[in-house]
């Protein structure tokens, strides 16, 4: 059985005062979360007080971005994976909407930051969702599908134990839209079959894959209804210890 995953985004948020504030008041409300794995992506500059803080409880902490260089170097502004997970990182998220939008991050880049995750120990979180227009066009499937066989080429078989697919739609993020759990079931099972034509149907079984899209607590149980949801990427919900911590114990 898939382990389900909880993921906070805390994008853009928080000083390390308040990042420290509310991990401290989530760690206890998700205290007895055992049937899940539960994980918050603060900014870069508070990762590491907020890891040492959380240390031996079961919140993990995951970087929000990392670099396409496994290796130091004249790479200005940027950080590696294994900078995360010297800081205490586990997970890192990658291609999020908002990088692939905003910061023009194509595929192949993606795919270099993955295997620099991979390569480093962490486990990568790799977004994949279309647009709006994208869906009203009727090429979803073929937007997600360019996107999880550009981001995951060239990998091993060891390599896909370290991969979760989130899948985003662009049109339900900081909107307050939400895909309809039918919606979403239809993409993620859409996802699992991709990813068993590219690898195998036992690793596709084993994948994980979130839905991430203005996720909240009055609208968690029906996601994780869905047969090939295995939990969710949470934004905006996830920056309130108490809202958050709704989302993860809710249980399947």
């Amino acid at each position: 059985m898939r382990r389900v995953v909880i993921a906070g985004n805390w994008k853009m948020y928080k000083t390390v005062a308040e990042a420290v504030e509310t991990a401290l008041a989530l760690k206890p409300l998700v205290a007895n979360a055992n049937h899940c794995e539960v994980i918050i992506a603060p900014v870069f500059t508070s990762l590491k007080t907020v890891a040492d803080r959380l240390e031996g409880s079961n919140i993990r902490v995951a970087g929000q971005n990392c670099s396409t260089e496994s290796e130091e170097g004249p790479h200005t502004g940027e950080v590696a994976a294994f900078m995360l997970r010297d800081v205490g990182a586990t997970h890192v998220i990658v291609g999020h909407s908002e990088r692939r939008h905003h910061y023009f991050e194509k595929d192949k880049m993606v795919q270099r930051k993955v295997k620099a995750a991979i390569s480093s120990g962490l486990t990568a979180i790799m977004c994949v969702g279309e647009s709006l227009g994208q869906r009203e066009e009727g090429i979803a499937e073929q937007v997600v599908r360019g996107q999880l066989t550009g981001g995951l080429s060239g990998l091993t078989a060891s390599d896909l134990d370290r991969i979760i697919i989130a899948y985003e739609p662009v049109w339900a993020i900081g909107t307050g839209r939400t895909a309809t759990p039918e919606q979403a079931q239809e993409m993620h099972a859409f996802i699992r079959r991709v990813f068993a034509e590219g690898h195998s149907e036992t690793a596709a079984e084993k994948l994980r894959i979130l839905y991430g899209g203005s996720v909240k607590p009055d609208n968690i149980a029906g996601l994780m209804g869905q047969e090939d949801i295995d939990g969710a990427l949470v934004g905006g919900a996830s920056l309130k210890a108490e809202s958050f911590a709704q989302i993860v114990n809710c249980k399947p």
